[in-house]
C-alpha cells in the first residue's frame, strides 16, 4: 500500500470526514456496531424500514447490509436501501451472515450478491459457501480456515467485481487480482458478540471516505480492528473486560499508531 493510502493515513482522513454510515444489521449487533463506529470516528444510522431505507441510503456515505436476523420485511428494506445507494453512487457492503444455514437465507444472500456490492465481508465458511463450494460452517460459526477460503474469495471478487474480505485469525482481502493479509487482533474477539458484524460497519466507514479505493479501504478497516484488538487484549482478563477495552482502543489508536502497529502484507 502506498503512503497516501496507508491504514493510518486513511484512518486520519476518515475521522476528519466523520462519514455517515447506513447500517442495516441484526438485532444482536445494533448497539455494539453503533458504539464501534462512534469510537472509530464515524457516525452510525440504524435504519431498515422499506419506506425510508432507499431515501436514507442515498444521503449516507455508505451502506452496510448484514442478514443476521433476517425477515421478509427487513429484506424488503435491504433491497430498497441498495437501490437508493446504487442510484446515488454510494458504496455498499454485504455481510452474508450464516447464509448457508437455510434455503431462505441462501436465496436472500445470493439475490443481494447479484445487486453488485462493492465489498463482501464474511468468515471463511460463509465465503466458501457463497462461492458455491462446500465448507464446514455451522450457523454463524466458521469451521474453515481463512487460507482455505482464499480461492473462493478471489473467485467471488472476479465474478462480481467486488472486494472480498475473509476475516479470521489472519484476515485476507482481495479484489480478484491484488490481495493482502492482515495480522493482529486477539483470541477474545470471537468470544464477544457482534464484533464481526461491527467490522462490516467499520468497512463501510472507510469505504465512504475512500469510495474509489475499496481494496485499500477494506484493508485499513481490518488493520484498525487488528491493532485495536491487540491493544485491548494486553490488559483484558477475559472477553467481558476485553469488550469495553476494545472500544477504548479503537478510539485511542490514531493514524501514526495504526501505521506503526499494523501488519499488512501483500498476498
Amino acid at each position: 500500500m502506498t503512503d497516501d493510502l496507508s491504514p493510518g493515513t486513511m484512518l486520519t482522513a476518515m475521522r476528519r470526514e466523520t462519514p455517515l454510515v447506513h447500517c442495516i444489521t441484526n438485532f444482536v449487533a445494533m448497539n455494539v456496531a453503533a458504539n464501534v463506529l462512534l469510537a472509530a470516528g464515524a457516525s452510525p444510522a440504524m435504519i431498515h424500514a422499506e419506506a425510508e431505507a432507499g431515501e436514507f441510503a442515498a444521503i449516507a456515505g455508505a451502506l452496510t447490509i448484514n442478514i443476521g436476523t433476517l425477515s421478509p420485511v427487513w429484506l424488503q428494506g435491504m433491497h430498497a436501501a441498495v437501490d437508493g445507494a446504487r442510484q446515488a453512487g454510494r458504496p455498499w457492503v454485504l455481510d452474508p451472515v450464516a447464509h448457508h444455514a437455510t434455503a431462505y437465507r441462501r436465496k436472500a444472500a445470493l439475490d443481494l450478491l447479484g445487486l453488485s456490492p462493492n465489498i463482501v465481508r464474511g468468515n471463511a465458511s460463509e465465503i466458501i459457501a457463497l462461492s458455491g463450494a462446500t465448507g464446514h460452517g455451522r450457523g454463524v460459526d466458521s469451521r474453515d480456515t481463512v487460507t482455505a477460503a482464499e480461492d473462493a474469495a478471489r473467485s467471488i471478487a472476479r465474478m462480481h467485481g467486488a472486494v472480498v474480505a475473509v476475516t479470521g485469525a489472519v484476515d485476507f482481502v482481495t479484489d480478484g487480482e491484488r490481495a493482502y493479509r492482515v495480522e493482529g487482533g486477539s483470541p477474545f474477539m470471537p468470544q464477544v458478540t457482534a464484533l464481526g458484524c461491527s467490522l462490516t460497519c467499520l468497512v463501510g466507514a472507510f469505504a465512504a471516505a475512500f469510495p474509489r479505493n475499496p481494496l485499500e479501504a477494506t484493508t485499513a478497516a481490518l488493520a484498525h480492528f487488528a491493532v485495536a484488538g491487540e491493544k485491548a487484549a494486553r490488559d483484558a482478563a477475559g472477553p467481558g473486560s476485553f469488550g469495553w477495552r476494545f472500544l477504548d482502543a479503537l478510539a485511542a489508536v490514531d493514524g501514526d499508531a495504526l501505521d506503526a502497529g499494523s501488519r499488512v502484507a501483500a498476498a
